[in-house]
């Protein structure tokens, strides 16, 4: 029996997974008025702020794994929305930073606080999310994250 026919393969199931995981974090934090991306955006930012970080676009894109144009006009519309402000870089005339207003953090915080309760509800089957098997599974999807899928050039 060929392994196409024994069921779903791996990629599938992560891609399936991650879709789940956005629709059910659009729909939780969206009565906070945020999308899931903008979701990511902020508690990014909030993380790296509170470790005493002030990230440029170009950081928090290479960060989160989102391009830099959509981190850029993700930016932009938290920005109208009184959440983040853009700044000049002072070290880097071309690059813009990143911070919370006191109106983002409050916000983030309390998506924060969403996204957790759904995330222990999502990692319910494997004990929660202190379980032991949710912490190898954290592990486990981390090794495929660090894992380059470049394909390397033929010499």
């Amino acid at each position: 029996m060929s392994a196409a026919s024994e069921g779903p393969t791996p990629g599938f199931l992560v891609w399936r997974l991650s879709m789940k995981w956005r629709v059910a974090v659009d729909r939780a934090v969206a009565p906070l008025g945020l999308t899931h991306a903008q979701y990511s955006l902020l508690a990014s930012l909030y993380g790296m702020q509170r470790s005493g970080r002030r990230p440029s676009q170009r950081g928090l894109a290479d960060h989160t794994g989102l391009e830099a144009l959509y981190v850029s006009k993700l930016a932009r519309t938290l920005e109208a929305a009184g959440l983040v402000e853009r700044l000049p870089d002072p070290s880097d005339t071309r690059a813009v930073q990143l911070s919370l207003t006191d109106q983002g953090r409050d916000v983030t915080r309390r998506a924060i606080d969403v996204v957790q309760q759904l995330l222990d509800r999502l990692l319910e089957p494997l004990g929660g999310l202190e379980g032991r098997r949710a912490e190898v599974f954290s592990r486990e999807l981390a090794v495929l994250l660090d894992t380059p899928l470049d394909i390397p050039a033929k010499e």
